[in-house]
């Protein structure tokens, strides 16, 4: 059975990495949070952590990032005794919506902001606004549960078929023709997707209806509109069920398939060569993303239809929603000593094992002066 691969990470070209961008988080609005001082430079094991400030800082949203950010957090927490951070894997949307009700410090989105959400988020952020600063990328993978079933190949279309519930066995004549030499079983496809607004499900649709827009009637979103299929919470809960499940299907970004030992199919993306969901075939498809963000806003435009060889197209960067401006200065101090962690090479060089992309050294730069700047 083919499980994914994690060597390619550290292999990732420059240049296609570059575009998965900037880490940074920050507590805006009105976190019940102590006034704290510091400024003590400590070690974690990862690298040196500069400690500042005290109590706690509460952020949610992507389930995408909640690997790295459990690894983050576990690391700073050691060096910095006290500072309590709290991120809640919640799903982009829920995330965004406890930003702009000031409940949290930050929120983790793995799509950028919309113009109205923008302009919403300066009530929370006193004389500022939010912006969307990547963090890091990496492909979404499709998990399957299918035994004596290896290299599973899938085109945009059929998958569009499969989650709108229009290919409903495994033995269908389209999957057939894209995995001549497979012996495709008639067992049930059962189709999982997320029950919560996601950004992970807004990126993944996207593709469905960049790459096959006459297969994909819907438009994207972080909620799902397909009829049909059966849905869980959280990219764990999807992945859980396709591991239990025989005969399922489903969509998570990669760590978790590689969490939890589970084949993910390889795309024909029209190249003639079908291509593995691994971090660096991520990377390649997102090297042709486009920067359409403004000002300290960092958002990208991924090019989901690419053709690319070796451009694996189902990918997301992950976002951290933020204020620029206007964030709680009882937080701040801690904000910023979190945040130079995660950006610093220790911090970054951290989370490629758990399936992303650490930053290169002139996007870690760029993060580190964004920090630097948030007030």
């Amino acid at each position: 059975m083919k499980l994914q691969h994690k060597s390619g990470l550290r292999t990732l070209a420059v240049s296609a990495i570059a575009l998965t961008s900037a880490f940074a988080l920050t507590a805006c609005g009105s976190d019940n949070n102590t006034p704290g001082g510091g400024g003590e430079t400590t070690q974690a094991g990862a690298g040196d952590i500069k400690c500042d400030g005290k109590g706690q800082l509460l952020a949610a949203g992507s389930t995408a990032q909640k690997n790295a950010m459990d690894l983050w957090v576990q690391n700073y927490s050691q060096a910095c005794k006290d500072v309590q951070i709290n991120y809640q894997g919640t799903g982009s949307g829920a995330g965004i919506e406890q930003f702009m009700q000031g409940k949290i410090g930050f929120a983790g989105s793995d799509s950028a902001l919309k113009p109205e959400e923008v302009e919403a988020s300066k009530k929370v952020c006193k004389g500022g606004q939010a912006i969307d600063l990547p963090m890091v990328g990496g492909p979404i993978a499709i998990g399957y549960n299918l035994p004596g079933v290896e290299n599973l190949v899938l085109d945009a279309e059929t998958i569009a078929k499969i989650f709108d519930s229009k290919i409903t066995k495994w033995n269908d004549a389209a999957i057939k023709k894209l995995n001549p030499d497979a012996k495709l079983p008639g067992t049930a496809i059962q189709a999982f997707h997320r029950s919560d607004e996601s950004g992970t499900t807004d990126n993944f649709t996207k593709y469905l209806k960049g790459a096959a827009p006459d297969a994909w009637k819907y438009e994207p979103a972080k909620a799902w509109e397909a009829k049909g299929g059966q849905s869980a919470d959280g990219s764990s809960g999807v992945a859980s069920q396709v591991k239990q499940v025989e005969g399922a299907i489903g969509y998570f970004e990669l760590s978790y398939a590689d969490a939890n030992q589970i084949p993910t199919v390889d795309l024909d993306n029209g190249s003639g060569k079908p291509v593995e969901a691994t971090t660096a075939n991520a990377s390649a498809a997102i090297g042709e993303a486009e920067v359409v963000g403004t000002g300290k806003s960092l958002a990208l435009k991924l090019a989901y239809d690419t053709k690319a060889e070796g451009a694996y197209p189902i990918s997301l960067v992950t976002y951290e929603i933020v204020c620029d401006k206007g964030n709680n200065a009882e937080t701040l101090g801690a904000v910023k000593s979190f945040l130079a962690y995660t950006a610093s090479e220790a911090g970054q060089k951290a989370v490629t094992d758990k399936g992303y992309a650490p930053l290169p050294e002139e996007i870690a730069v760029k993060v580190r002066e964004t920090v630097d700047s948030l007030s």
